[in-house]
C-alpha cells in the first residue's frame, strides 16, 4: 500500500514539513510513502497510491497556485475514492493556513476523495482540517506533522488494508 505526499514549496519550508509527515507515516510498516514536489510527479506512484495527502505554502491566504494548476491539468490520475489529506505552512500565526488547507479540501472533495484530519477524534495533538507548521515549524508543530502523518498512514491501512 502506498500513500503519496504531493507539495509547492517556495523557500524549502514546506518541503521540510512534507518530510515530517512521512516520517510520520513511515511508522507504519505496512506502507510505502513517498514525498514529490510537484515539479516532479511520479503519476505511476499517485495511481497505485491509496491516500494522497496535499501540502502548501500559504499565499496570500489561500494555497498555491502551483497545486491548483496540477489538481486541474492531472485529470489521467483517478484520485477518486483515494484517501485525502492536507497541511500548510505560513510566515505566522493568523497568515491563513486554515482558509489555504479548506480550500484544498473542497479541491479534494470535487475529485471524490474520501478526507480525513483526525481532527479531535484522536485526541490530543488536535489536527482539525489538516497539519499547520509556521515557517517549517517549531519542535511542538514538528511533533505534530509527524504525528499527523501517523494517523492519516494508520487510517489508509484500516480503509485499505
Amino acid at each position: 500500500m502506498k500513500i503519496a505526499i504531493v507539495y509547492y514549496s517556495k523557500s524549502g519550508n514546506t518541503q521540510k514539513v512534507a518530510e515530517l509527515i512521512a516520517e510520520g507515516a513511515k511508522k507504519n510498516d505496512k506502507l510505502d510513502v513517498k514525498c514529490m514536489s510537484v515539479d516532479a510527479i511520479d503519476d505511476d506512484f499517485i495511481q497505485e497510491a491509496s491516500a494522497v495527502i496535499l501540502g502548501t505554502p500559504t499565499i496570500t491566504g489561500t494555497f498555491a497556485w502551483q497545486i491548483k494548476q496540477w489538481l486541474d491539468t492531472a485529470r489521467h490520475i483517478k484520485l477518486a475514492g483515494k484517501l485525502g489529506a492536507v497541511f500548510a505552512t505560513a510566515n505566522y500565526v493568523g497568515g491563513g493556513a486554515e482558509i489555504a488547507e479548506l480550500a484544498m479540501i473542497s479541491e479534494l472533495l470535487v475529485k471524490g476523495m474520501l478526507i480525513y484530519s483526525a481532527g479531535a477524534g484522536e485526541g490530543h495533538p488536535f489536527t482539525h482540517y489538516g497539519a499547520v507548521c509556521i515557517q517549517s515549524g517549531d519542535e511542538l508543530q514538528q511533533a505534530r506533522a509527524r504525528i499527523f502523518g501517523e494517523r492519516i498512514a494508520n487510517k489508509a491501512v484500516e480503509l485499505f488494508a
